[in-house]
């Protein structure tokens, strides 16, 4: 018959067992923070732009009225934007 002692102290070693796992996965799957942001134009989906558009047609983010239009845009980290087919409008510092 198991006791309420060894419930506890198995409940603990899986807590600890799965902390460890998400602790070592987290390091791995972070990467470096970018230098840089490309202001990427033309990638931006639906509804999923980054603020303003580039005609200033609205000031807004989430504003984008369809699917990879050139004047609506996202941040991209730097040396990205080329990559995934669309044109860099600005580069800004990181903070």
């Amino acid at each position: 018959m198991t006791s309420a002692f060894d419930k506890v102290g198995t409940a603990a070693a899986g807590l600890l067992a799965v902390s460890a796992l998400l602790a070592s996965g987290t390091a791995a799957a972070v990467p470096d923070a970018p230098k840089n942001w490309e202001k990427c134009a033309g990638v931006a989906k639906k509804g999923m732009n980054d603020c303003g558009s580039l005609d200033g047609r609205h000031s807004c983010a989430s504003q984008a009225s369809g699917d990879d239009m050139p004047n609506e845009w996202v941040y991209t980290p730097e040396g990205t934007c080329a990559k995934i087919g669309g044109k860099v409008a600005k580069i800004k510092p990181a903070k």
